[in-house]
């Protein structure tokens, strides 16, 4: 196979996958070696940065995605971009959940200091979170994770990519620490 099939292959395989496409996914499926995806994978990117889609790395996968910048013309197509927001109480939900994971709702309601009931279901319902299992102990309470879509809906490669704890600092002093803990 020549080079720009090589390309037309992993753009096609990218633009049919429903999620976000692995490096590792694109090389079983090639039979090329990972560090050559990723170099091919680069090349793809490169060749839409002047064009009205891009190739966009998150959730450890590529995806085809329009540029932000021409969402008014896409909702003119009549398909509404919705981004209803979350609101307070499920944002800090969630923000608790992604940096403390694994963790339970008890966990999650001592560091908010009231019931997270409502903030759990609204994040599983948008499936931001998911359950993990369950955790030894007392009850064996369920214990929660954040999911892929979680990642591609806040455009992270993955959780490492979320800001450190350290850049927030009502959230790293004093009892109103996210991990619970006195400074």
């Amino acid at each position: 196979m020549t080079l720009e099939e090589t390309y037309r292959i992993i753009e096609g395989l990218i633009f049919a996958a429903p999620y976000p496409l692995t490096v590792k996914e694109i090389s079983e499926i090639t039979e090329i070696d990972e560090k050559i995806v990723q170099r091919l994978i680069e090349d793809v990117a490169a060749r839409y940065e002047n064009s009205g889609i891009m190739l966009r790395c998150v959730a450890g996968g590529y995806q085809f995605v329009t540029r932000p910048d021409l969402k008014e013309w896409v909702e003119k197509l009549g398909r509404k971009i919705v981004n209803t927001p979350l609101s307070a109480p499920a944002l800090e939900t969630l923000a608790i959940i992604a940096y403390q994971q694994p963790v339970t709702r008890s966990e999650i309601e001592q560091i908010r200091g009231v019931r997270a009931d409502s903030a759990i279901n609204t994040l599983l319902e948008r499936e931001l979170i998911r359950e993990l299992g369950r955790k030894d102990g007392p009850g064996r309470p369920i214990v929660f994770g954040t999911t892929d879509k979680f990642l591609m809906e806040f455009n992270l490669k993955s959780l490492d990519d979320l800001p450190r704890k350290n850049e927030f600092p009502r959230l790293t002093s004093g009892s109103d620490t996210l991990e619970g803990e006195d400074a």
